[in-house]
Formats: C-alpha cells, structure tokens, sequence
C-alpha cells in the first residue's frame, strides 16, 4: 500500500510539471549582455516584449536558432535605455519592427485551463487511493456482517449426520417449509421464526446447520457470534442490521449464527466497556428477529452450549420458537455415527464397528470421528494398509488419557508407589458391585497421570444412584488409602482423586438432596458463575446450613474411607500381588486382575483392549 501511494504522488507530480511547462513559454535564458550585444550587431530583425519576456527574431540564425526568447528583470528600463537605438536602426531599415506591450493581462485559457487540468488529475488520484483503502483497511467495514455463504465448501446433507434422528426431523420440517411453503400455509401454519441447537459440544450442532443448507434451496449465511462484538461502540448493532439486511436481499434465506451465547447472554449488571456494546448489540437482533422490523423470509439458526446463560428474551416464542437439544448418541447412534466416518477408509475384517460402539460409552460425534482419524494416523504411521482392532484401542486409549511416556525415567520408589496407589483403587473397585468394573491397571505415564485404573461402564445409563456415587467416591480414595497403609505415608498423587470425591460428596448433599439430616433440599441455586447475570456467588442458606453441609460431606468421606481402608486390609496380599505384577510387566488386564482377586494363576499378559468385555 505504502508503494503504491509513493507511486501515485510521483506520478501526479510528473503530470502536474508537464502541463506548467507546456503552458509556459521556453525560454533561451540569454543574458542581458548577450540581449544588447544582439542589438548593437544588428542583428535583431524585430521584436516584442511582452510582459517581462522578450521575443526577438533575428537576420541570421544564432546558435542556430532564428527566433530567441529570454526574460526581462525591467523592461521600463530596457525599452528607457534603447529607445534612441530601435529608432535609429529602424531608420536605417535593420530593424523592421517592435512592439511593447508591457503588462498584459494572461489569457483565461493560460490561468484556468492547467489548474483545471491539475485539479482533475488530483482527483482521479483520490478516487483511486481511497477505492484501494477501502478495500484494504478493515476499519472500512466495520458495520459490514462477516458472513460465510454456504454452498462454498463440500455439500453436507442429513445423510451425512447420524445418531440425532429426532433432531433430523425437526429441521426436516424447515427444509420442507422453504421447499413447499403453501402445503403448510394452507393449513394456516408459520414457519418458526428461529431454532435453537443446544448441547454438549462436539454433539453436531453446526454440522446439522450445515445439512440443513446443504438440503435446502434457500440462501445460508453463516457467523459467528464473536464477530460481532469489536472495540468500537455502534459496529455490533450494524452488523446485526447489515446481516439481516443482506437475507431480506436473498429471502428465502437462512441465517446461521454459531455460538451465539458470546453476544446473547443475560442482560444484567455486567462489567467492563464492552457490557453496554453487547446489550445494544442484542437489543438490535431482538428487533430485527420479532419488533418492527422483523424479516420476513428469514429463518434463524443459532447454537450453544449455554443455553441457561442466554437472555430469556431471545428465547421466547417468536424469536426462538423451538429448542432442540442435542444430546450424546446412545450405542446404536454411535455405530451410524462410526460407519460414516469409516466410509473411504480401508478397514481390517477384524474391525466389529458395533463392539466399538457400546465400548464407547459418553462420545460424542467429534470424539468418534477423531477416534477412527487417529486409528487411521496410527496405521499408516505403522506401515500397515489396513485399520485393525488395535489401531482404534490406541486411539481411545490416547484420546482418554494421553499417548504413553515409555521413555519417561523414573525413580524404582516412584513406579512402587503409583503401583500400590493404582492397586489400592482397582481392589476397592472389585469389592463395589456398583461400581464400572476394571478393566485395565497401568503404571505406563500418560499425559498428566504417572499411572490409570481404567474402568468401563457395562451399559449406557442417564442417572446415577446414591449408592452408584457413594461407591465412586470409595473407589477415589482407594489410591489414597493404599499409601497410607502400605507405605506408612502419603503423597500429591491423590490430589485428583481427593478432589472429585469432594465435590461427588458436596452435590450428593448440596445439589441432589441425597443428605438425610438436610432433607430433600437444594442448596445450589443461588450460585451464578457468570458475572454477566450477578457480581459474584450468593448464598440462598444460613451460615448454620453451610456448616451442616460441610458436616454431611466429611461425615460421607470419612464413611466411604473407613470402608475403603476395610477392604485392602482384607486384601492385603493379593493387592501386594497386583504391586508386583505391575512393577514386572507395567500393564495388567482386567483378567488378569480379575484371575488374582480369585486366588487363580495369572495368566500370560497378552495384547489387552478396550472392547474386549464388548466382543460377541
């Protein structure tokens, strides 16, 4: 930019002096001495002064030239002075003819015609450097919506979402709608004004967005709702203007606003300069989406994983007419989910998509595909042409806990003591019939942990009981409880464990109302993380129900960690077998742990997997 400026001025400057020159006489840039000496020769044939220039047209030709013209500084002066010479040359006939004309007025087309000339060039300048600027300098569009047109990448259509049919349905109807409208007005219907996908992210939010622009004719602009907040104040609100501006242009139209929590929460107290720009940026698109000047034609599609922080204005009837929650895909959703994104990818025969399935318990969409991504990475990694069993083990193992960290050097005292704190948690796990049985024990460093007891749900299930959560907080405090009994010491090694059995214990009695001595009473409502909606945490209980509260829940650690202690004692042998084991081998398989705590031979370790309890 900065070049091309420099350039344009050099330009302007080379026009700006060629056209002074061409109308300014030239001039010889003789001498006043050289002017007389002309005279005195005789040589002059005639000549005119006219202002303070001089034209003189000689007998013969000097320096080659026939017709000289030069400046006066006095021509008064000069015309005073030769006065009696011109005359008497005159007489003789050297000298034909003069004329003074000293003081005359330029002509208009000498004056006005190259300011003219100059003024239109500096305008041609301006227009061009100001049509580069705009389109160079973001600050031009600030008011201007950032949207993203669909149809410009590859073409997602239903076909390609999996596991959310209820949720395919409900957006069917808006595509059917912009296909047929009058199949719908006959029957005196409206198309909702605006749907909102809520859910746990990676559960397909956007790619539904897509699927309906992919099924759709209508027109989809996609944004975000991040771009609509800049420093500047007002910028907010014109691009909410400017957005539905361009889908009244294009109606029937879609619009597709993505995370639209950064622009629509709660109107409140709020801090920070930027508070009042986002509540006129959502007063404008409450406007435009039901007021006075709502957009016909116009359907939006807006996605959260917040939706409890969103403004209840946004979420009334009219604006959002219908809320589709997305949840995480059942097994059967997961195994559609996992043949589309095994589609294109060369697979072993020994790969059972449906065991990785009910293996997979808490997925998501985004975590299956990239599950069987890294299985992809990992063969090829390897060598290997085809995706086996193995390759997608890693890959879950890798996405839940991290890669290995085999290189990783380590103290002899440091491996026993995560042996013995991951032994203490899978011989308090077997003793809880609740509780997800273990299906693998490593000492092998993973991401953050130096060792894992890895367990899997046998089922998928949506509620968990008093008795479920009380036996996950035993099973927590078996590392801790290990240390202590074995070790006659305790390490930071069950800081994490200590940590989730806490808050286990504290929604127990303060959220679920599972505390006998507090009754069926929930003591969480008064809490507000977001600063948006209230300054700062509040309280709905006295000081005295705080206390009790912290009572119950120690009384519950302290409960489950007498219990816990009770188990390894009785199993102190066996669990000094799990050390050893691992100390030897590193990696201990749920059968084999299972075979241990049965008083049976461990058997050779072989290839361990996470879908081993889910083969048919």
């Amino acid at each position: 930019m900065k070049l091309s400026v420099v350039v344009y001025a050099v330009v302007m400057l080379l026009l700006l002096s060629w056209m002074l020159g061409v109308f300014q006489p030239k001039s010889d840039n003789l001498t006043y001495s050289q002017i007389v000496e002309l005279f005195q020769q005789e040589q002059v044939k005639s000549f005119q002064v006219n202002d303070h220039t001089i034209t003189l047209y000689l007998h013969e030709p000097y320096d080659g030239k026939t017709t000289l013209r030069s400046q006066l500084a006095d021509p008064e002066g000069f015309q005073r002075d030769f006065q009696a010479l011109f005359l008497e040359q005159q007489s003789a006939g050297t000298l034909e003819s003069y004329d003074f004309v000293a003081g005359k007025a330029m002509s208009p087309y000498d004056f006005v015609l190259p300011i003219v000339l100059a003024g239109g060039v500096l305008l041609i300048l301006w227009m061009v450097l100001a049509s580069r600027a705009s389109r160079s300098n973001p600050m031009s569009d600030f008011g201007k919506a950032r949207t993203t047109l669909g149809g410009s990448q590859k073409k997602v259509t239903f076909q390609d979402v999996a596991g959310v049919d209820e949720e395919k349905a409900e957006l069917q109807e808006v595509v059917d709608f912009l296909r047929n409208p009058k199949k719908f007005e006959d029957m005196g219907a409206r198309i909702p004004h605006g749907i909102l996908l809520a859910g746990a992210p990676g559960t397909g939010k956007t790619l539904l967005a897509k699927a309906v622009a992919g099924e759709s004719n209508a027109a989809f602009l996609a944004i975000s709702g991040s771009d609509f907040m800049e420093m500047y104040v007002g910028v907010g609100a014109s691009r909410v203007r400017d957005l539905f501006q361009q889908a009244r242009k294009v109606a029937p139209a879609i619009i597709f606003i993505d995370e639209i929590d950064a622009v629509g929460r709660k109107r409140g107290t709020g801090l920070g300069g930027g508070h009042d720009e986002r509540e006129q940026t959502l007063n404008q698109m409450l406007v435009e989406m039901d007021g006075f000047g709502r957009a016909e034609g116009v359907i939006v599609l807006a996605a959260t994983n917040r939706p409890d922080i969103l403004d209840p204005a946004l979420l009334r009837p009219g604006r959002f007419d219908r809320q589709i929650y997305i949840a995480p895909p059942d097994s059967k959703g997961r195994e559609e989910i996992l043949k589309i994104h095994a589609a294109g990818k060369r697979l072993d025969e020994s790969v059972n998509l449906h065991t990785v399935a009910m293996a997979t318990t808490g997925f998501t969409g985004a975590d299956l595909s990239n599950l069987v991504n890294e299985a992809a990475i990992t063969a090829a990694r390897e060598n290997r042409p085809v995706i086996n069993m193995k390759d997608l083990n890693d890959a879950m193992m890798k996405i839940l806990a991290g890669p290995e960290k085999r290189s990783r050097v380590r103290l002899e005292k440091d491996r026993r003591l995560t042996a013995i704190h991951e032994a203490g948690h899978a011989v308090a796990m077997y003793h809880l019939p609740e509780h997800d049985p273990v299906h693998q024990i490593s000492i092998i460093p993973r991401g953050h942990a130096l060792g894992l007891t890895w367990t899997q749900p046998r089922e998928d299930s949506d509620h968990l009981t008093r008795n479920q959560m009380y036996q996950q907080i035993v099973g927590l405090l078996g590392g801790r409880v290990a240390e202590a009994l074995f070790l006659k010491d305790i390490s930071t090694g069950a800081s994490n464990d200590i940590d989730r059995a806490s808050k286990l214990a504290r929604d127990m009695v303060a959220r679920y109302g599972m505390c006998e001595s507090l009754g069926t009473v929930s003591y969480t409502s008064g809490e507000e993380v977001f600063i948006g909606r209230d300054y700062e945490k509040t309280k709905s209980y006295s000081e005295k129900v705080a206390g009790t509260i912290d009572d119950e829940v120690k009384a519950i650690i302290d409960r489950a960690y007498g219990e816990c202690e009770g188990y390894l004692r009785e199993d102190a042998q066996k669990l000094k077998q799990v050390v050893e084991f691992l100390l030897e081998h590193e990696t201990m398989t749920g059968e084999q742990f299972a075979q241990c705590m049965e008083g049976k031979p461990i058997g050779e370790a072989g290839d361990t997997s996470l879908f081993d309890s889910y083969q048919q």
